[in-house]
């Protein structure tokens, strides 16, 4: 007996956590099969193939009632399930075979052509939930969070940037608590304490010893700020109910313009330094999808 849903993990972290995520919500065993890829899979494979994976060994019979996948290179593994008799769920638009999938979970930044198979969110889905972040241990201060990114691909983010930031996070006023990702960089975190020197303050590093506080910081924070390059990070603060703040980096792509606009456009964050956007309950776009998942009866 199989499990009845299998995520096609992408081994990148932010890719393979939007399907993860889903499942997560659905209340149901699953099973991880962990991509791994071939020299194949860059190319823009338009048919169903295994052809881009390494390691197919997880792939046979008997298969799962729904496969749930992300990503451009799952799409052609996916698709190859689904002449299986598998429902396919495939979150971020596919470019190729779009018509060949159950359900499309498509944020509306992607700018894609609405279908008939096509559920579209706001952001992207991901693996916080109300409950792990009403279990996330509690800081003794936090009353504005900064959230730091960093460009998807470079040498980190520009330390006078992250220092800008600082400042400006810091201008919200009361106990500001930073934490750095992998993609932000030692210069740039350097930058951030030299700016907060004699701010209120405590900066936790990517990758220091001790527990990370995101979770924290997203179910606690009275305001959060958060740079404008991670959709997924903009995606897991609208879960907290604080007042969003969007620090924006220049040179951000299409897709993340569209996301900002239609966040400051429905006022669920407003850009760092203007007046803060209004209050606002949490919007679980990940529930939201596996509710319209299990009211399909698909399991």
């Amino acid at each position: 007996m199989t499990e009845p849903v299998w995520v096609l993990e992408d081994p990148r972290a932010g890719t393979g956590a939007q399907a993860l995520g889903i499942a997560e919500r659905l209340g149901v065993p699953f099973r991880r099969v962990k991509l791994v890829w071939s020299r194949w899979a860059s190319l823009p494979l338009p048919f169903p193939t295994l052809l881009g994976v390494s390691e197919t060994a997880a792939f046979a019979p008997p298969w799962p009632r729904i496969a749930i996948s992300a990503g451009r290179r799952a799409v052609p593994v996916s698709r190859w399930l689904r002449r299986r008799g598998v429902r396919t769920i495939h979150c971020m638009w596919p470019r190729l075979g779009a018509d060949d999938f159950d359900l499309l979970v498509v944020g509306s930044h992607d700018g894609a052509k609405k279908a008939g198979n096509q559920l579209q969110i706001l952001g992207s889905t991901h693996r916080v939930t109300p409950e792990t972040l009403a279990a996330a241990p509690r800081l003794p201060h936090c009353d504005v969070a900064l959230l730091l990114g960093g460009p998807v691909r470079g040498e980190g983010m520009d330390p006078a940037l992250a220092a800008r930031f600082a400042r400006g996070a810091a201008g919200l006023g009361g106990f500001l608590f930073v934490t750095t990702s992998r993609r932000t960089g030692e210069e740039a975190a350097s930058a951030v304490e030299e700016a907060l020197r004699g701010t209120p303050h405590h900066l936790h590093r990517f990758g220091a010893d001790g527990p990370n506080p995101y979770l924290s910081l997203l179910a606690q924070a009275g305001r959060l700020v958060v740079t404008g390059d991670s959709i997924s990070m903009l995606s897991e603060s609208l879960l907290s109910p604080a007042p969003l703040f969007v620090a924006e980096p220049p040179g951000l792509g299409p897709r993340h313009r569209r996301l900002l606009a239609e966040l400051y456009a429905r006022r669920l964050a407003a850009p760092l330094g203007a007046e803060p956007p209004p209050p606002r309950p949490p919007l679980d776009e990940t529930g939201r999808v596996a509710h319209a998942i299990l009211m399909r009866n698909w399991l």
